[in-house]
């Protein structure tokens, strides 16, 4: 039978055999998806990469601790939000002109605009364009509450802070975002 075939709980059972063609079927479903979250953190192609697969390493090695309560997939970005947030903390060397640079690669790569459409894309830049000139920990909590879907305990859990720092941060971080957005 062919990995492909497998779901993802048979190759799980193969990767803590350390199998590495069942490691890099995980992958290639996976990776994808995991760039993203990364990207969606440190805002730099390469990093993002180096990330990932930094992400993807820890995971088969730490394959044991996968105790199947949550989905693989769950975990795995979990893994990769880290390290992308450990990343991001050490290397904070980003400018606010960098983030507008990338910003502006990922609307023209990833956005197809069509002429139907363009009213709403202009919005969703918008508010991408208006999270990410927020201050570090507003622009965090935004980012992990609204695109990668975690609730205040994940976050809180996620950032090291306390529930109430997380949900208040949150509170915060939606009404300075509201407040730059009625200035556009």
């Amino acid at each position: 039978m062919s990995l492909k075939q497998l779901n993802t709980d048979e190759l799980i059972l193969l990767c803590k055999k350390k199998n590495q063609r069942a490691q890099g079927e995980i992958y290639t479903r996976y990776a994808k998806s995991m760039y993203n979250v990364s990207f969606r953190i440190v805002k730099d192609v390469h990093f993002a990469e180096d990330i990932m697969q930094e992400g993807f390493l820890k995971a088969f090695t730490k394959i044991d601790d996968f105790k199947q309560e949550v989905a693989f997939g769950a975990w795995l970005k979990r893994i990769i939000v880290n390290c992308s947030i450990d990343f991001y903390k050490k290397n904070n060397q980003f400018k606010p002109e960098d983030f507008e640079a990338t910003l502006y690669k990922i609307e023209e790569t990833v956005v197809d605009l069509s002429e139907t459409n363009s009213f709403n894309e202009l919005k969703v830049k918008q508010v991408l364009k208006t999270i990410d000139s927020l201050k570090y920990n507003y622009r965090m909590v935004l980012t992990l509450f609204y695109i990668e879907g975690y609730d205040s305990e994940e976050i809180s859990e996620i950032l090291n802070i306390s529930c109430a720092n997380c949900r208040t941060t949150l509170s915060r971080a939606k009404e300075w975002l509201r407040k730059k957005l009625k200035e556009i």
